[in-house]
């Protein structure tokens, strides 16, 4: 076999992985930019689920979306949707045909690992005002101390009114901070493992330190902070008893690298991902075939519980609604759908080899990363994907000239991670992973590749533009 046949025969049979750069049309550029852009200004405009979820209907509504009122007629072309609790977004773009042969869906989650303040969270230590957190989802508590935070959240008052909070996000804003110990006294903390050197008891927030009142009083400090607190949002110290405040990090999204090919920010996971599902949904130009949906989660970061996350019966009474309206069984519709759930994966980090395989870890530039499992040691909590619907998908990606490769997150016994798949799953919805490759995951300034954006923005388009 001469050279020629050789090289012909690997063509053909043998898998050439490319970076995705080298398959980019250069037409693309300028649009993956602007892509970029937009992303941006979402994640500074969504830094917590409720501000997301806010983000989210702000642009669907500029699009022609309209709020889904249960018994309301929908016809080919009516787009709506419905946001559950100020938390969860699921929108509508219904399709040419009926929802007897299923739903093209989307569903990725809009919630962050951050700090959530305590039912009981202010008070004073040695003439400092501080607020006690409870972290939410999986942190590396070390990465949050001695970062600017910010404060945002609503604090729900007995007469029903709602004082919407922000502290940190507005030009000219303090900022919150977590103290930690400087490296002279540092030296027993510094033997302790990474995960207990910084107790979560410890992650408080430092408020102030100038006191009012009178000198021999007690609690001046905790007092000042409580008195500009109420100046500003008209909050009593009993009002945080039925408060959600969550603190984050006071920074805003950027270009990461000297060729500004990359983006850093807080809540890339998974707002990277929710932000394609849902732009790629509002920008359809025509009636999709199937009725095309998207669905952004809560609570993904701590199992998916709760009125909000995709577990809630939420999803399935918004898809009834849509089926009643067409008088189709929403089982029968579930039993023809499709669900892309559409998470981030773990790209891999040369500096961190040993807990990645290099064969089956995605990389940034490579395109969008499809999962046929995640789940932890041996699949657990994994939907695990069939061949055929992972082949259903490379079709889909293939004619929409769409950038993608195969990943799995870590060796096998490093660890893992869970999505909303298997939600979807047991719904009987035909479900796959797919997301964009992360650096740094799960900390405060998380990293991703503007081109892996973009094509898991094509990736999504072409979930909902699929004819079967």
């Amino acid at each position: 076999m001469d050279k020629s046949e050789t090289k012909e025969l690997k063509e053909k049979l043998l898998s050439n992985r490319k970076n995705g750069y080298d398959r980019l049309a250069a037409a693309e550029t300028a649009a993956v930019e602007d892509y970029c852009a937009r992303y941006m200004a979402f994640l500074d405009a969504g830094k917590t689920e409720r501000l997301c979820a806010a983000e989210s209907v702000r642009l669907a509504e500029e699009k022609g979306y309209r709020p889904y009122v249960r018994g309301m007629e929908l016809k080919a072309g009516d787009k709506v949707y419905v946001c559950n609790r100020g938390k969860a977004v699921m929108l509508a773009h219904i399709g040419r045909k009926s929802l007897t042969e299923g739903a093209q869906i989307a569903a990725a989650h809009i919630d962050s690992p951050r700090l959530d303040l305590k039912p009981n969270p202010l008070y004073e230590e040695s003439e400092l005002a501080y607020f006690k957190t409870h972290y939410y989802g999986g942190i590396r508590k070390y990465q949050w101390v001695t970062i600017p935070l910010e404060l945002h959240g609503v604090a729900a008052l007995k007469d029903g009114r709602s004082a919407v909070v922000n502290i940190g996000a507005d030009e000219g804003d303090p900022r919150l901070v977590i103290t930690d110990l400087l490296p002279h006294l540092g030296q027993e903390q510094a033997k302790k493992p990474l995960a207990s050197a910084i107790p979560g008891e410890t992650l408080n927030l430092l408020l102030g330190s100038r006191p009012i009142g009178d000198e021999e009083e007690t609690g001046r400090v905790k007092l000042a902070v409580m008195k500009l607190l109420n100046e500003k949002y008209g909050i009593t110290e009993d009002d945080f008893t039925s408060a959600e405040l969550e603190a984050v990090p006071a920074v805003n999204a950027c270009d990461i690298g000297l060729d500004r090919s990359m983006i850093g920010a807080y809540g890339h996971d998974d707002r990277v991902c929710a932000y394609a599902a849902l732009k790629a949904l509002l920008d359809l130009e025509e009636t999709p075939a199937k009725t095309a949906v998207c669905v952004l989660a809560d609570k993904e970061e701590i199992g998916s519980d709760g009125v909000t996350g995709m577990q809630s019966a939420a999803f399935d009474t918004f898809m009834e609604d849509l089926c009643a309206a067409q008088d189709v069984p929403v089982r029968a519709c579930f039993e023809k759908s499709f669900c892309l759930s559409a998470d981030v994966t773990a790209a891999y980090d040369p500096d961190y080899a040993d807990v990645y395989e290099k064969r089956n870890a995605a990389y940034l530039n490579y395109g969008i990363g499809l999962c046929k499992y995640t789940g932890a040691r041996g699949k657990s909590g994994a939907s695990d994907a069939d061949a055929e619907t992972v082949a259903y998908v490379r079709r889909l990606f293939d004619g929409a000239d769409v950038i993608w490769q195969i990943a799995e997150l870590g060796k096998v016994d490093a660890g893992g991670g869970g999505t909303v798949a298997m939600y979807m799953a047991n719904r009987n919805i035909t479900t796959l992973d797919a997301g964009v490759p992360v650096l740094s995951m799960h900390a405060p300034f998380e990293v991703v590749g503007k081109l892996d954006c973009w094509e898991t923005y094509k990736g999504m388009k072409a979930v909902y533009q699929a004819e079967n």
